[in-house]
């Protein structure tokens, strides 16, 4: 592939490969280290892409190779160097008080299938249409629609189980 049409794969899917990372890494400088290090390797093996599914969807396949990788490299590095002292006692109360909801969210979210909580992660934290989802796993719009949904109704149902107790 030459370069003009590399710089149009970058530009049309640099978006969607930054949301999609961000979605997975929760963390700015993360994502946008490891969306050019997608395109890099995409460059390196763009030979490789026979075109049985879009480019974006491959893209997204190296991405999520490249944070499972980051992941495992991460485990090496002790504790201590990857948390920050808190500021005060206080500050962690207070967050952990505003974010406990959020918490049991994401909990139940995490025993959902790997599909679903695909999914919801990237309608919820990535703010992706579903367009964009459908494009990204594979699928259509509706079933972007219609995953999300039923993720949804499970979560309600969770939450009302939840504020029971």
């Amino acid at each position: 592939m030459d370069k003009q049409k590399m710089e149009k794969v970058y530009q049309d899917n640099v978006k969607a490969v930054y949301k999609y990372l961000f979605c997975l890494t929760h963390d700015a400088d993360i994502s946008e280290e490891l969306t050019q290090e997608t395109f890099y390797q995409a460059t390196k093996g763009i030979e490789g892409f026979r075109g049985e599914c879009k480019i974006s969807v491959w893209l997204c396949q190296i991405a999520k190779r490249l944070w499972y990788k980051e992941l495992k490299q991460r485990k090496e590095i002790p504790l201590s160097e990857m948390t920050e002292e808190p500021s005060s006692f206080e500050n962690i109360e207070n967050e952990y008080l505003l974010n406990i909801e959020k918490v049991e969210v994401f909990r139940m979210l995490h025993q959902f299938d790997e599909t679903t909580r695909e999914v919801m992660y990237l309608r919820l934290t990535g703010e992706l249409s579903f367009a964009e989802i459908g494009s990204i796993m594979g699928k259509t719009e509706n079933w972007a629609r219609v995953t999300f949904y039923r993720g949804k109704q499970k979560l309600m149902k969770g939450r009302e189980e939840w504020n029971k107790n």
